[in-house]
């Protein structure tokens, strides 16, 4: 009786985890450290305790007494009170054995004897299992111990078992396949401690991603493989698998594929279409996956008479059966038949009925093989909106949601304006991107409860960056903004920008709802001090420096659904000046005549910029807008008109104006394909005060370049004044030795066709975008500035005496025997042309945690002489 019990709890001990390995008990006398176990096939179960009870006499014998050895946390009366067997009852082999059994159940023993069976004195002897210290992960890096953690069933200061150390090896197993991994192994082990404790160790093997390296697809005649993998989220692994997920196997993406095979040979008429079975096998290196596809595609069916039966008096059968986009003869197209059915929804929708039943019933003839469809629509009461339930918002209040809906408690139902509502709410920016509004049954068959849950995302934006750069010195930026303002949807924002170069304070408030109406007001206040500048080879040259004070009211209003006025006034005070010592004849003023501004040191259209104006301005915008989203448009256009007249006191006169419009696709999939021009005119009512300079402004002009026109550089495109030094040799070539100035233009044009490339959903929850563009553009309309050309003349060397410099306007000429000294120039104007520029390239938008973030790539096909070009961009803040 004895042996055999004792030799069942040496196999316990010594049993291997099934799939994994073995917990290896550190041997007395040595170091807490982990032992390694030997491991067992992967699958395998460790095999049941022997339930063995010593020889007894088939008669039932009495209890003479129980006794329990062995126990060191459990009292002998709790050990006792697992069993069924008391002093005074009989007891036989089975119910011995029916005692082990129960003890063994309550996991808390690690071997269990019954002794003392042949005299009556029962001895109960126990080996408790061990107290868990601590839980120990190592070799993980992919998954972090918090992911892995919750996971894990054993726990400090719980009893170890192996039945939940193999469940937790199971567990750690299933994460690392969930991401691809099924070359992950787990060994755990445990470290024997005093007072019967252990550490749980869990060694882990993580292993490379399993990968998909070949798809194969049996049995299909009428398409490639390579056609029908296309329609497939599992991809092959390829040179470009890292930037997507679908090379890495995925047992849900599995079953997707399969409803994508289906779904794509439904579309092209092959009704009776069925995969045979979908397998995917793993190599014998565990590293990669071979899927293989068995499908049968069946003949192919075409339409056949297909029209609307209508029971509802607002929807004519007749009427909807012509507008119908399948035709008799027509390749069957199951999509088609569902679309149809959501048509006919909407359709009934803009009528009030929310809840239609539209039934296709389909008749399939296998002998002409052709698909009879009947469009059935049973009738249903019109419906009305009973309430509007909102929920999710614990900051935004309900107010600023209920006054984006287009529908009221009371109204007649309509699907057009739900949808209208869900991109409105969509609009603000507020909320998640995948915002719905839901329809369900209310009180009495004629009610419609609509619903909208929504989940509110940070509105706030602080932005704080100080750095060093070679272009701005030393720079602090400090920026907040909340675009929901204490939940009201209010916006405000301040910022503040210092640099060596660059200063500047704004402050702005904007009220979308006045007395919540539908009312918008908003006001600017602001000072700007920038210092303008261009390059001498790689060295910032400063130029003017403009600082302008001033402030701007703002106010707007709907006229539609999709069309906004709002009108605006603005007063500044700007001031232009350059550098007195750099740029000016006797500054100090002790020559016989008043300091003036030099235009053999800086351009004479730079001097002209000199001076103090005030700018008196009243302007509006005429908007229209039905685009889906104002933030991120999928469908939809919008087209914007705006003036600002300057004249309303003040020293400047002049009418601006500029029209932006835009149209967006989704052409397939998730592509979002989109068109957007631009163009602007600014029309003086001064006359210029002296010859050579144009009436408008330098400051009032437009400028193009980055980053509205990608390919080129920061003001890269138009109008520019180019000074070339030269010597006796001729022109200098090295462009370091060039003055580049951008004047600007009075006119310009702008056109970009952008196509946005869909991504994995790993990489959109990253908040990746790249698109694909060309962009085309000019800027022109300035009058042809006067240029400078100075001519140093000194006599050859072989000749005796010295000519004296002298000033010309024009082409470069010298005396006859003298030569082209130093320091000669020849202003060049360029780039006055309305003639396109081209660029392509491609970007990406990133909304990094940091903020907007986009990188552009482009490449200028077609230029002007003068224009700076530039491949790579990063703008940090912007969006296209």
């Amino acid at each position: 009786m004895n042996h055999r019990p004792r030799l069942c709890s040496v196999l316990l001990v010594g049993t291997i985890l099934g799939g994994a390995g073995v917990p290896a008990y550190a041997q007395q006398g040595q170091p807490a450290a982990a032992q390694p176990s030997t491991a067992a096939p992967a699958g395998t179960q460790a095999p049941a305790p022997a339930v063995i009870a010593a020889p007894v006499s088939p008669a039932a014998q009495p209890i003479r007494s129980i006794a329990v050895s062995g126990n060191q946390r459990l009292e002998p009366e709790t050990v006792i009170s697992y069993m069924k067997l008391r002093v005074g009852e009989s007891y036989t082999r089975e119910r011995l054995d029916e005692a082990l059994r129960d003890l063994y159940g309550t996991e808390l023993f690690a071997d269990v004897q019954i002794l003392g069976s042949d005299t009556g004195n029962l001895v109960i002897q126990v080996r408790e299992n061990p107290v868990i210290n601590r839980i120990i992960l190592e070799g993980n890096k992919r998954i972090k111990d918090d992911k892995i953690g919750p996971e894990i069933k054993l726990a400090p200061r719980q009893i170890f078992t192996r039945t939940k150390a193999r469940a937790d090896v199971a567990r750690i197993i299933e994460l690392y396949r969930r991401q691809g991994r099924f070359a992950a192994e787990v060994e755990p082990k445990i470290v024997q401690l005093e007072q019967n404790r252990v550490d749980v160790v869990f060694e882990i093997s993580e292993g490379p991603k399993s990968k998909v390296r070949q798809i194969n697809i049996l049995g299909n005649e009428k398409f490639s493989d390579g056609e029908l993998r296309g329609h497939m989220a599992t991809k092959r692994t390829s040179l470009f698998s890292f930037l997507g997920s679908g090379a890495v196997y995925d047992p849900d993406r599995l079953a997707y594929d399969q409803q994508q095979l289906r779904l794509f040979y439904l579309t092209e008429g092959y009704a009776d279409f069925r995969v045979v079975s979908a397998v995917a096998e793993l190599t014998p290196d565990r590293q990669d996956f071979i899927i293989t596809y068995v499908v049968e595609e069946g003949e192919r069916y075409k339409f056949g008479d297909v029209k609307v039966e209508s029971e509802i008096r607002d929807l004519k059968g007749e009427d909807l059966t012509r507008l119908l986009p399948m035709k008799n003869g027509q390749w069957y197209n199951a999509k088609q038949v569902e679309d149809t059915v959501t048509s006919l929804n909407e359709s009934a929708g803009l009528f009030g009925y929310a809840f239609a039943d539209v039934n296709p019933r389909i008749q399939r003839d296998a002998e002409t093989r052709t698909m009879a469809v009947t469009f059935q629509v049973a009738e249903t009461p019109r419906v009305y909106v009973e309430r509007v339930n909102i929920n999710g918002n614990t900051v935004t209040q309900d107010k600023v949601i209920r006054r984006e809906f287009r529908l009221a408690e009371g109204d007649p139902f309509n699907s057009v304006r739900v949808k209208r509502s869900r991109d409105r709410i969509q609009s603000l920016g507020y909320f998640q991107d995948d915002l719905e509004v839901t329809q369900t049954q209310g009180s009495t068959p004629d009610r419609v409860i609509l619903g909208v849950d929504v989940e509110e995302k940070a509105t706030g934006e602080l932005q704080v960056s100080a750095g060093f750069s070679s272009l701005e010195r030393f720079l602090v930026n400090l920026s907040i903004r909340q675009r929901n303002f204490r939940g009201k949807g209010q916006e405000l924002r301040a910022a503040v920008n210092y640099s060596s170069y660059s200063k500047s304070v704004e402050l702005g408030f904007t009220e979308p709802y006045l007395f919540d109406r539908n009312i918008a007001v908003g006001a600017d206040v602001f000072r700007r001090d920038y210092s303008s500048f261009n390059y001498v080879g790689n060295e910032r040259n400063n130029t003017y420096e403009q600082v302008s004070t001033g402030f701007q009211l703002r106010s707007g209003i709907p006229l539609t659904e999709y069309m906004q006025l709002a009108g605006r006034y603005g007063l500044s005070l700007d001031d232009v000046t350059l550098d007195e010592d750099l740029y000016f004849t006797d500054p100090d003023g002790s020559g016989p005549l008043p300091a003036f501004c030099d235009p053999l040191r800086v351009g004479r259209y730079l001097c002209q910029a000199v001076g103090k104006r005030t700018t008196s301005s009243i302007g509006y915008s005429f908007a229209y807008d039905d685009t889906n989203n104002r933030i991120r448009p999928t469908r939809g256009q919008r087209v914007v008109l705006n003036q600002d007249f300057a004249g309303l006191g003040g020293s400047v006169k002049y009418l601006r104006t500029r029209l932006n419009a835009s149209k967006y696709w989704q052409p397939f999939g998730g592509f979002v394909f989109s068109l957007s021009g631009e163009g602007g005119y600014i029309h003086s009512f001064e006359k210029a005060d002296e010859p050579g300079e144009d009436p408008v402004r330098l400051i009032d002009r437009f400028f193009l370049g980055e980053p509205q026109m990608r390919g080129f550089d920061i003001r890269g495109v138009g109008p520019r004044v180019i000074r070339q030094y030269f010597n006796a040799d001729g022109p200098i070539e090295d462009n370091n030795d060039q003055i580049d100035d951008a004047l600007g233009g009075r006119a310009y044009y702008l056109a970009r066709a952008e196509l946005e490339v869909p991504l994995s959903s790993g990489l959109r929850e990253m908040g990746l975008r790249p698109s694909f563009f060309v962009d085309a553009g000019a800027l022109f309309g300035l009058k042809r500035p006067l240029t400078t050309t100075l001519t140093n003349c000194v006599d050859d060397p072989a000749i005796a005496g010295t000519v004296e410099a002298s000033q010309v306007i024009g082409s470069k000429t010298c005396p006859t025997g003298a030569v082209i000294g130093a320091n000669s120039f020849e202003e060049i104007y360029a780039g006055n042309t309305a003639k396109p520029r081209l660029s392509v390239g491609f970007g990406v938008n990133w909304n990094s945690p940091f903020g907007p973030f986009r990188i552009d790539i482009a490449k200028a096909l077609i230029k002007a002489d003068g224009d700076d070009t530039k491949l790579i961009t990063f703008n940090v803040g912007t969006a296209f």
